[in-house]
């Protein structure tokens, strides 16, 4: 096993900066893009669409608990040179939350496909992160001819996923804990998120914005499912197959990947990162600097820049 510290790895505490944080010109809290919506399977998703229309289309998906926000700063070094789409998940950020979804990767999975169809977006560049991984790349694996490339960071595929045991997660996958802590005590926004993982310390409008999603118990039920959409142990053996074939596709498809990872990370470090490029098909490699599992909070600057130099090595 690659990794064996997940746990401190996705906890990992904010440290100590100069004052001023060197890095601080590159965060911003505001999210300087324009909110629309589009009706999907009959439910309202949130989604920015900018840029340059004379690029390519870049498609940007965020994972748990996460949504566009996410990726604010990372895409304003995008946007100049190309089209810039960024959808928030169906339950997450300002998207819809049915309460009558079971919120399962599959039922995830419909609405991303959808909207696609729907924003009849073609040629996508996909950057994903997280569980945004595999939604994205489970639509390039069953779309293939409508995917440039990928851009991945965090990902949840081999050689992390499918896990043998639950570790860290394992509370999480309890029902009783599970239910405790990421519904009533909201672990996942204010312990993991907000709390560790990160190099820097969030500003409290930053914060804010990531929290007003989930502000009452019954909101938070998005959030307790994902985990239990983990591939572990065999189940959900559904999801076994799905991460499966993903890996299965990407160490044969010519597609064009870069993988951006921190360190130490938390799913996609160091030696996940030189693993895949091993082992995966036209993969480079692009080392972003000190993180954890979000580091797109700790790094949007040479996340963007690496993402825009990657396409024009690559594709002009």
């Amino acid at each position: 096993m690659i990794f064996l510290s997940i746990s401190l790895l996705f906890c990992l505490p904010a440290l100590a900066q100069p004052d001023p944080d060197p890095r601080a010109e590159v965060f911003s809290a505001d999210f300087d893009y324009a909110s629309k919506y589009i009706s999907i399977n009959g439910h309202s998703l949130h989604y920015i669409d900018e840029g340059n229309t004379e690029g390519d289309t870049f498609l940007f998906l965020h994972g748990n608990p996460t949504s566009s926000y996410l990726w604010r700063n990372v895409m304003r070094y995008v946007k100049p040179h190309h089209r810039i789409v960024a959808v928030d998940n169906i339950g997450f950020g300002k998207s819809e939350q049915p309460r009558d979804l079971d919120y399962t990767f599959q039922a995830h999975y419909g609405y991303i496909e959808a909207f696609i169809d729907a924003m009849e977006l073609k040629d996508v560049i996909l950057v994903i992160h997280d569980w945004g991984s595999v939604l994205g790349l489970n639509y390039a694996m069953e779309n293939s001819d409508n995917v440039k490339g990928v851009a991945m960071m965090e990902a949840l595929i081999p050689p992390t996923f499918p896990m043998e045991d639950a570790g860290f997660f394992a509370n999480f996958r309890n029902p009783e804990s599970g239910r405790e802590l990421l519904i009533n005590q909201n672990m996942f926004i204010e312990n993991i998120l907000l709390t560790g993982s990160r190099t820097r310390s969030m500003t409290e409008a930053e914060k804010d914005v990531y929290r007003e999603p989930f502000t009452d118990v019954e909101s938070r039920f998005p959030i307790y499912v994902w985990p239990n959409e983990l591939p572990i142990a065999g189940e959900p053996a559904r999801n076994v197959e799905v991460i499966e074939n993903i890996g299965e596709w990407l160490r044969a498809s010519a597609h064009p990947k870069l993988v951006q990872y921190a360190a130490p990370g938390a799913l996609g470090g160091p030696a996940a990162a030189e693993w895949m490029r091993d082992n995966y098909r036209n993969v480079e490699i692009d080392f972003v600097g000190y993180g954890g599992h979000y580091i797109q909070e700790d790094n949007p600057q040479a996340i963007g820049r690496g993402i825009v130099e990657w396409h024009r090595r690559t594709f002009e």
